[in-house]
């Protein structure tokens, strides 16, 4: 590299460190008060300093099934691509950027993380690509994708693009009611899938991580439509108001239950499972209140069913409930879901079942590793597998529990010797 950071060939072009600390710098300054439909001309015009092209921003659709293009004033605006089979959804599956060689170019595709969810993917065109173009690129896919997600809280344009068919007001209500569907730190791993994505209605999940202590919930509403999409916002609600109260499980089985007893009467229920990780210990504790049991998934295989005594479904008044415990092993994953996975009526009239749906996870894990995309081919397989229809709402969260800490990311000279943290698994 020549003086100044610039290398021979590349006139007029400086992609050292310091000019990418400058450009990020004027990018999230500009950022705080841009309205959301100038973040696509903003990027555009930053990529455009670093000799790049042909800017697209594919965000995920709510089906997982694509990667759809955002419009905007200076992207490249294409038809969507599919996750499976493309390089835009290899970068949005492995979280890596892929390089696919053009005439005379290369062009770049970059998972967009917020934090560790995946919400779709930045592609850009550059006649050569170097390790300080990599470096200032992937930082700048990750600010891009922190300013969709900010933004996306108060506007509709980003839902819009991922919408890629109609929505019902209960699925509306249950998208809102999400956390991000999937969630990285070094100790611990989760991701979620609702199906059909666009018609779902009683089925919910949620989770939060505060301090060491994984919370987990899972729940299913009872009937379809709105009825059972608003059963299912007070239950989620009651739920994170005794989670963020530092409830045992018990409790918070407890306080759910009467608040869907009070609002909705004796004659309505939801079932839910509840659990609580810690992130250090691998120490599990959960309540089952109507939920099959989730599987054990140790080595890439199913190895067990974390059986445990259940209580009645929340809204039926049911007794002070057993809270389970079982110790994890590094590398452990927890298959939790609903009953709408397993219940389906395959054509001949027999329901799908556990035992295929054990079979099938078993055959996913040999092929696929990465927690997302486990969830996800497996969604995606068993709806094919039932025939390609969902009677009921079906949803998948997976777990996987590694230990160890994470003290060395707040340490800034070690975090930045090292690089980014790798994710393969």
């Amino acid at each position: 590299m020549t003086d100044g950071g610039r290398k021979p060939g590349r006139i007029g072009v400086d992609r050292s460190e310091g000019f990418g600390e400058r450009l990020l710098g004027v990018l999230l300054d500009r950022a705080h008060e841009m309205p959301p439909e100038l973040i696509a001309p903003l990027v555009a015009e930053e990529v455009a300093r670093v000799g790049g092209r042909e800017v697209s921003i594919l965000l995920q659709d709510y089906e997982q099934v694509l990667l759809v293009p955002l419009s905007g004033r200076g992207l490249r605006v294409g038809g969507p691509e599919p996750v499976e089979d493309s390089p835009a959804g290899e970068a949005f599956l492995s979280r890596r950027t892929v390089e696919v060689p053009q005439d005379g170019s290369v062009r770049m595709y970059l998972p967009l993380l917020d934090g560790s969810d995946q919400i779709g993917t930045m592609a850009v065109t550059l006649d050569r690509v170097d390790d300080d173009d990599r470096r200032l690129l992937r930082r700048l896919a990750g600010l891009v994708a922190d300013m969709i997600v900010t933004k996306d809280a108060y506007t509709d344009l980003f839902f819009r693009a991922r919408r890629s068919a109609p929505m019902s007001v209960a699925a509306e209500i249950q998208w809102s009611l999400l956390p991000p569907l999937s969630m990285t730190v070094p100790q611990v791993e989760v991701a979620g899938i609702l199906e059909p994505a666009y018609d779902v209605a009683g089925d919910s999940f949620d989770y939060a991580l505060n301090g060491d202590v994984l919370h987990v919930a899972m729940i299913d509403a009872m009937g379809h439509g709105l009825d059972a999409a608003t059963m299912a916002t007070v239950a989620i609600g009651a739920y994170r108001h005794t989670r963020r109260a530092d409830t045992d499980l018990s409790e918070v089985y407890a306080f759910m239950d009467r608040a869907i007893d009070q609002q909705f009467g004796p004659d309505h229920f939801v079932t839910a499972q509840m659990m609580i990780l810690n992130i250090t210990t691998g120490r599990l504790q959960w309540v089952n209140a109507g939920h099959p049991a989730p599987l054990l998934i140790r080595d890439r295989a199913v190895v067990d069913r974390l059986e445990s005594p259940t209580t009645l479904p929340v809204g039926f008044g049911g007794e002070d409930p057993v809270v389970s415990e079982r110790t994890l092993h590094p590398g452990d994953r927890l298959l939790c879901f609903t009953d709408g996975l397993i219940e389906e009526h395959q054509a001949g009239g027999e329901q799908f079942g556990e035992e295929q749906l054990v079979e099938w996870t078993n055959r996913i894990l040999r092929d696929r590793t990465e927690v997302r995309a486990v969830v996800r081919a497996l969604s995606h397989t068993l709806k094919q597998e039932r025939g390609g229809t969902t009677s009921d709402d079906a949803t998948i969260f997976l777990i996987e529990w590694r230990g160890g800490d994470a003290d060395h990311l707040a340490a800034l000279d070690r975090a930045r010797d090292e690089g980014p943290p790798s994710l393969d698994r």
